[in-house]
């Protein structure tokens, strides 16, 4: 008869596992919820990005110079055309930013306007060691082939030309030019253009400088196109993510804003100082390095990291029931256990719902709150004792705590929930060290009267 009732504890212990895992069918749905409205949320910032500007990648001038070369077909003599890209010797980027954030529905953003200052130089040495232009001569021999300086363009690569706000003309050799929309691309990236009649360029240096108010979304990130690239971005942010290929020389980050510089050599960068556009072999956006306007752990990631401990917690809070079944000799049905779940799961429902509202730390206040009075309350009911609600109460109300410190802790989340999960089990361990199992099976299912 005892080993029958041994069987039939093991076999609750063994529902109540299974009710556990049950859980994770509600649960799976409300992280199916959170993905949808991030969806949502994307979309709705996708929309903003589209009409403010996207985010950013904009570089310094280069020169695209037409190039014919003479190549046989058939045995006769043909031109080639095709373009030759020629970077800037030394490069300077200077950004103010002014970052707001902007909303579309309950969706919001940050975006930003940035004045520029782009100045820089190019080389005569550099053009002239492409090759001869047209028209040009050796040895008494006029060469059909060659570059067309008097047809090159000075290029200004930007990610999203939707973005720009306001631009001067560029700056070069005393003269003033003003920029056009064009339809050539640099790699993935979008380019403003004008004409410049590079054979009139003496030997030695050329200087330019344009100013840029652009504005974009999230990200502002430059280009190294010359030998030697400089930037720098002062903003009035507090949380700035220096990412891309290249991580910035020089940074300070207080105040509630930051400040950070860059260099970047030629040898640094996985291309040269020129290319043929029409090989494809090239896109500079893989050098790009800047700022991304972080906003820390938002809130449809913090509620998908809560969903992630839910069954951890409803397993802990059965648990919990069980032991007051254990140690005050109470029973509690299976279906009181599963009542008591989905009052558990409808927390992270009820989390996403607030928080999009009220932001995610009221919203948490207000769900915990509420399903801490909802679960004590029931205990109170369930298991005939009050204290024993307002215990589970507290308890339950304290692994709320400790959730919220777990979702809102972004480096030491596993850290902190390896040492609580292993406290968990040492009280476990301690509250029930000298419960006689075999005992407590013979004893709490004998028959009542």
């Amino acid at each position: 008869m005892i080993q029958r009732w041994q069987q039939s504890i093991t076999l609750k212990v063994l529902g109540i596992g299974f009710l556990a895992l049950l859980m994770l069918i509600p649960l799976g749905q409300v992280q199916g919820l959170i993905g949808e409205r991030d969806g949502l949320r994307l979309r709705a910032l996708a929309d903003i990005a589209q009409r403010w500007g996207g985010a950013q990648d904009v570089g310094g001038a280069m020169l695209a110079i037409p190039r014919h070369t003479r190549i046989r077909v058939n045995d006769n003599w043909a031109i080639q055309q095709s373009t030759e890209v020629l970077l800037a010797d030394q490069l300077s980027i200077t950004a103010t930013m002014r970052p707001q954030i902007r909303s579309y529905g309950i969706y919001s953003t940050p975006v930003y306007e940035a004045d520029l200052r782009i100045s820089g130089r190019f080389e005569t040495a550099d053009l002239r060691a492409l090759g001869p232009a047209i028209g040009e001569s050796r040895a008494g021999v006029e060469l059909p082939e060659g570059l067309l300086l008097q047809r090159a363009e000075l290029r200004l690569p930007i990610a999203d030309v939707r973005g720009i706000r306001r631009i001067s003309a560029l700056r070069i050799d005393g003269k003033e030019l003003a920029f056009g929309p064009s339809s050539d691309a640099s790699g993935s990236l979008h380019t403003i253009a004008l004409p410049i009649d590079l054979s009139q360029w003496s030997a030695g240096a050329h200087e330019f400088a344009l100013e840029l108010t652009l504005a974009g979304t999230g990200s502002l990130h430059f280009l190294p196109l010359a030998r030697r690239t400089e930037a720098s971005i002062v903003a009035p942010w507090p949380d700035p993510s220096f990412n891309g290929a290249f991580l910035p020389a020089e940074h300070r980050v207080e105040g509630g804003g930051f400040e950070a510089r860059w260099q970047v050599l030629d040898l640094n960068r996985s291309y040269g100082q020129h290319w043929q556009e029409e090989a494809h072999s090239v896109d500079p956006v893989s050098a790009a390095f800047g700022v991304s306007l972080y906003q820390p752990a938002d809130l449809y990631q913090r509620n998908e990291r809560a969903g992630k401990y839910g069954v951890l917690f409803i397993a802990l809070t059965f648990i919990a029931f069980f032991l007051f079944e254990v140690l005050r000799k109470l029973r509690v049905h299976p279906v009181q256990y599963l009542l008591v779940g989905l009052a558990l799961t409808t927390f992270y429902v009820v989390l996403l719902a607030f928080s999009e509202q009220l932001g995610f730390g009221f919203a948490y206040l207000a769900a915990a709150t509420a399903v801490v009075l909802l679960v004590g309350g029931y205990a109170s009911a369930v298991l005939r004792v009050r204290r024993a609600g307002v215990l589970l109460g507290a308890a339950l109300a304290f692994v709320y705590a400790l959730l919220y410190g777990l979702v809102v802790s972004e480096q030491y989340s596993l850290l902190m929930g390896a040492i609580a999960l292993l406290l968990v089990v040492g009280v476990l361990m301690y509250l029930t060290r000298k419960v006689d199992w075999y005992t407590y099976s013979a004893v709490s299912t004998t028959p009542s009267a």
